[in-house]
């Protein structure tokens, strides 16, 4: 549960670090280029494409965090099951009688981490694949909107 609501608090900060502060940022680092006076040598060039990838390294940064959580909850929702389906072995051990509905009661009971675990992956994967889409796309908007702000600059 800790390990869902941890991916979840990373998945809504990123939306809201890209919807206000990477789009402020954005801005600022357009004006900054529009400002030079050089565009075309490759000294500047190449400035344009570090800060291009130093702003979308900002908003790639916890992108290994949000997989490494997507990898963990299956897994601990297999940690659940195992730890469960012993109980049910062991109450079953304890009560003498093989009673088959309280089994399948523990049994259903025990299964329950691993649906859990499964549903937060999915949906985290979800996420991180729509933030890799949003990455690509922005890095293709960000490099065309530097290149025509300069063209509107010069025309």
């Amino acid at each position: 549960m800790l390990v869902a609501m941890a991916l979840f608090a990373l998945a809504l900060e990123r939306l809201i670090y890209w919807r206000v502060t990477h789009r402020r940022a954005r801005r600022v680092l357009i004006d900054a280029w529009i400002q030079r006076r050089d565009h075309v040598s490759w000294s500047a060039l190449t400035l344009r494409e570090v800060w291009t990838r130093e702003l979308l390294a900002r908003l790639r940064q916890p992108l290994p965090w949000l997989k490494l959580l997507v990898a963990i909850c299956p897994l601990l929702g297999l940690l659940g099951t195992v730890t469960g389906m012993i109980q049910v072995f062991d109450s079953l051990s304890l009560s003498d009688s093989g009673q088959a509905r309280a089994m399948a009661d523990g049994v259903a009971r025990a299964t329950l981490p691993t649906l859990v675990g499964m549903a937060v992956a999915v949906v985290g994967l979800l996420f991180v694949s729509r933030l890799e889409q949003i990455i690509r796309r922005e890095d293709q908007r960000l490099h065309d909107r530097m290149a025509r702000a300069v063209e509107d600059a010069h025309a």
